[in-house]
């Protein structure tokens, strides 16, 4: 939690420090063209990194228009059966990500890209962002790091409700009365 948290925060940090520069410099008439791609990964990262953090801080959304009505072992059951829902998420997401990237048949091909999209027809390895001129790849590696993260979170959850482990108490993100909530 404490790597994503720093990653959070990082991250904001750097798009605020972007998205004002991109400012003053499309008002001094000189914009840099690739700000605005680099703010769009950054968002993208964000919003994975931050998904998951608020995964395991319990954030995540909730309809609770049935478990409300439940008895608390029936709440508890439903909760329990929906953390288990995220987890096969999770790892449904890794098992695609590892087809997708194919790290095997990429090693096999000698880290050679375009060896192994003739090889597979897969090209992740070989395309580039558009103005950086970054390997997407690269890019790309938040949805594995997002799946292992989020399997590992919800993972976590369960076995709290399961009660298999104690309840951590976790750094929450809770408003003070300054952030204007009524």
């Amino acid at each position: 939690m404490r790597i994503e948290r720093l990653a959070i925060a990082a991250f904001m940090f750097i798009l605020t420090g972007l998205i004002l520069l991109n400012v003053a410099t499309r008002y001094t008439g000189m914009p840099i063209y690739w700000i605005d791609e680099s703010a769009v990964y950054l968002v993208v990262w964000l919003t994975f990194v931050g998904a998951s953090a608020m995964t395991r801080l319990r954030l995540d959304f909730a309809v609770t228009l049935l478990t409300e009505r439940l008895s608390e072992r029936g709440a508890r059951i439903a909760r329990v059966l929906a953390t288990g829902g995220v987890v096969a998420f999770g790892v449904g997401l890794a098992v695609m990500c590892w087809l997708w990237l194919d790290p095997v048949g990429y090693a096999q091909a000698g880290f050679d890209a375009k060896a192994y999209a003739g090889q597979s027809f897969n090209f992740v390895y070989t395309e580039r962002t558009q103005t950086l001129n970054w390997p997407t790849w690269v890019l790309y590696l938040i949805m594995p790091l997002f799946a292992a993260t989020l399997t590992l979170h919800a993972s976590a959850n369960i076995l709290e409700d399961l009660g298999i482990v104690p309840k951590q108490a976790l750094p929450s993100f809770a408003p003070s009365d300054a952030d204007g909530m009524s």
